[in-house]
């Protein structure tokens, strides 16, 4: 039987927030989202790190694991983690927020830790940059968890093919690739090279929709106009097959991001964003 399990991605359950605002902190209780993704049917959870630093302090670790384990969270991941290469300018912030979401990884059994490429357009070197990606990818791996890449069609990774010449140069088994199909749709990325991608390299997978047309930048686009599965172009059918004929089986994450998603009761955004995904991989 094909598994069409699903994951609750950080901004599908975070609330009238986005990663445009200054404060990207979600305005959402840590235990009213994941009550909200165990209600609507996900089986896994993500989070910013500053959300769970929050719920660290309102429930404290023993009151987190419970959280998660009372409401069948199984999965949970954090984000995002930038300037974790070399040279890059905030770097001493990063290495801080990297220990932070280790301690919390292994504190919770966290499953991966979700990290961005630069978005600078500055010049980066492959090489150094894989030797640090390898690095903190054993660092992750130490605490039970895997590193997760996910690439940009607006970044100096822009395509998969980018994302896996990283990771295969890094050579670590813990590092991989978020596979976002907005990212994949918008970079003109084909399913047969999807399809080709190693599973092995696969960590996550992350599911919305969207207009045939870009409103915007890339940026703005993908913040305020993603739509849920089925309500807009994508041929996400397409999509999941090359995915499933590349090997994974899942769970299936689902990233859903717009002005008006994030209006809308938690609860009624986890259930909106379940459904339409459950239908696409169902189909």
């Amino acid at each position: 039987m094909t598994n069409t399990e699903l994951f609750a991605t950080c901004w599908t359950t975070a609330g009238d927030t986005s990663p445009l605002e200054p404060d990207q902190r979600s305005p959402v209780d840590f235990r009213t989202r994941v009550e909200a993704a165990s209600a609507a049917g996900f089986s896994g959870a993500g989070f910013l790190y500053v959300d769970l630093l929050e719920a660290e302090q309102t429930y404290g670790l023993n009151g987190m694991r419970a959280i998660l384990a009372d409401n069948g969270i199984t999965r949970w991941e954090t984000e995002l983690l930038t300037d974790w290469w070399p040279d890059a300018p905030t770097r001493k912030v990063s290495d801080e927020q990297r220990t932070g979401m280790l301690r919390l990884i292994e504190a919770l059994a966290g499953h991966d830790l979700k990290i961005g490429p630069d978005e600078s357009g500055n010049p980066w070197d492959r090489e150094r940059w894989a030797e640090e990606f390898a690095r903190l990818a054993g660092q992750t791996a130490d605490v039970g968890a895997r590193l997760a890449i996910e690439f940009l069609p607006w970044s100096n990774l822009p395509t998969i093919g980018d994302g896996l010449a990283l990771v295969e140069a890094a050579g670590h088994p813990a590092g991989g690739l978020i596979i976002d199909n907005w990212h994949i749709e918008r970079a003109g990325t084909s399913h047969d090279e999807v399809a080709a991608c190693p599973v092995e390299r696969i960590v996550g997978v992350e599911l919305s929709d969207a207009d045939a047309t870009v409103v915007g930048t890339f940026v703005e686009d993908t913040v305020f106009n993603r739509r849920l599965c089925g309500q807009g172009d994508f041929d996400l059918r397409g999509l999941i097959a090359a995915l499933r004929q590349a090997g994974w089986t899942g769970p299936w994450g689902v990233e859903i991001l717009s002005s008006t998603y994030r209006k809308l009761p938690v609860a009624e955004a986890a259930r909106q964003a379940y459904e339409s995904a459950k239908a696409i991989l169902d189909s």
